[in-house]
């Protein structure tokens, strides 16, 4: 079911005149349509303009962003934080820097496409993986292995204890993760993983990520060690692109209290809906991730005739299979999870007699 709206799809969506419950999309939290972050939002947009196009080497430097990169560096763990326009961006930026003749670059199954770049060996599982980059260690050590992978996978294998990756040598390895789904949700006060992959000692650690997900703005970021970022901030492709909008970036950084709050009313919003589906059995699903997938194509239209629309579409391309997914939101109510559940419960109930 395609659908097109002509607003933000919040937790409810209007189409064809008939007004849907939406269990779908990337805002975890819900700040794109909460009044005050949106006041926060204004008053920044009067006071920095609707966009800095502009390089971040350019005479003239609005100090917003350096203070915004410490915030976050600070609130991550990571030695430096730097912000560029978007996730995609950041995540082409790294597989660009390593793309040389000194390393070679390894994929765990299921990593992003903001991370690659061009075509790229295809390691189907883990295991060949962890095979193939050993004897690449031992044939050729004077290159450094580099690792990409997602933090959330959606079906468990990395985020939360990282089992495949902990198989790898990662002593001798640099790890560039994809925190997007992550930042904002996970770890000590949403602050992502780079806490958390860091103490597995690997030999390098950047982590990227979008910040247009739960933390709601345009923009993106990577995180790391200062002479990593430092040589980063001399590419071209760094120089020669607009930041973030400064507005969003302003809005981020004072909105931490709030973030922690919707937090709280989405781990609310997991636990009443685990609690109130009986069949656990057919979703697949992170702890304490507020994303659910499921096969049934039959269940998306079931909930859709209930007044339900979820998350079911080819992805990234019309190539790949139809991912369905139901994605809860802090903005969602506990009527909104009750009604999702009874539904839900309903169809396996019919479907089972």
């Amino acid at each position: 079911m395609n659908i097109s709206i002509d607003s933000f799809p919040g937790r409810k969506i209007t189409y064809n005149l008939k007004t849907f419950l939406y269990f779908g999309g990337t805002a975890y939290l819900g700040v794109q349509t909460d009044v005050f972050f949106q006041k926060k939002y204004i008053a920044n947009l009067q006071k920095y303009g609707t966009n800095y196009g502009a390089s971040r080497i350019s005479n003239i430097k609005i100090t917003l962003y350096e203070k915004a990169e410490e915030m976050l560096a600070t609130w991550t763990g990571a030695e430096k934080a730097m912000t560029v326009s978007s996730g995609y961006l950041a995540g082409q930026l790294l597989s660009a820097f390593y793309a040389s003749t000194k390393y070679r670059l390894y994929y765990l199954p299921g990593t992003h496409s903001a991370l690659i770049r061009g075509k790229i060996d295809s390691y189907k599982t883990i295991h060949y993986l962890n095979e193939t980059l050993r004897s690449q260690l031992k044939l050729d050590p004077y290159r450094t292995p580099v690792v990409f992978l997602d933090s959330i996978d959606f079906n468990g294998s990395n985020y939360p204890n990282f089992e495949s990756l902990k198989l790898l040598p990662l002593h001798k390895c640099v790890l560039i993760v994809d925190d997007s789904h992550g930042m904002g949700i996970i770890g000590l006060n949403g602050a992502g993983i780079y806490k958390k992959i860091y103490s597995y000692n690997p030999k390098e650690l950047l982590v990227s990520c979008s910040l247009g997900k739960a933390l709601g703005i345009d923009g993106g970021a990577i995180f790391g060690n200062k002479s990593t970022l430092q040589a980063l901030r001399h590419t071209a492709t760094f120089t020669g692109a607009s930041p973030a909008a400064a507005a969003a970036l302003a809005t981020l950084t004072e909105s931490i209290s709030l973030y922690e709050k919707k937090r709280i009313r989405l781990q609310r919003n997991i636990k009443l809906f685990l609690k109130g589906i009986k069949q656990k059995d057919h979703f697949t699903y992170i702890e304490d991730f507020p994303a659910y997938s499921f096969t049934n194509e039959s269940l998306v239209s079931y909930l859709a005739t209930h007044g339900i629309i979820v998350s079911h579409f080819e992805y990234p391309d019309a190539s790949n299979s139809l991912k369905s997914r139901i994605v809860l939101s802090a903005s969602h109510k506990k009527k909104d999870i009750s009604q999702l559940c009874h539904c839900i419960n309903e169809y396996f109930e019919q479907e089972h007699n």
